[in-house]
């Protein structure tokens, strides 16, 4: 049996208005340094974001998810922070910002196969 290695994982969360801090899970970011994994998952609850928040602009948000897949990807797209190192662009997803888009905090855990990881958080936390 393969060893188990060390992965990190973050929730993303949308909060469309931060002076209530109510937010919305929409996706999962998991990272393996030593596998080199970096991979996400995201879905947009459209009816539950909505109740929340009538007028967020849904093909905006999809649009910074977007930018977050071609950074994970290191996609010709995603400028100069998609050719940072994959644990620096885990930690620049990560990291707190002041916008829309948020993530927990970063947790570990162990797993064989990180890719199953995420399949397995995304169903747990998001969908």
């Amino acid at each position: 049996m393969p060893d188990k290695v060390q992965y990190e994982f973050a929730i993303i969360r949308v909060m469309p208005l931060v002076e209530r801090g109510e937010t919305i899970n929409v996706g999962v970011i998991v990272f393996s340094k030593k596998l080199g994994y970096l991979g996400i998952k995201y879905h947009i609850d459209i009816v539950r974001l909505s109740a929340l928040a009538p007028d967020l602009d849904i093909e905006e948000l999809e649009s910074y998810l977007r930018a977050w897949k071609a950074i994970v990807d290191a996609s010709e797209e995603s400028g100069k922070i998609g050719t940072l190192d994959t644990a620096e662009r885990f930690r620049w997803l990560t990291a707190a910002k002041s916008t829309i888009l948020h993530c927990s905090e970063v947790h570990p855990g162990l797993s064989v196969n990180p890719e199953d990881v995420l399949k397995n958080l995304f169903s747990k936390y998001v969908l």
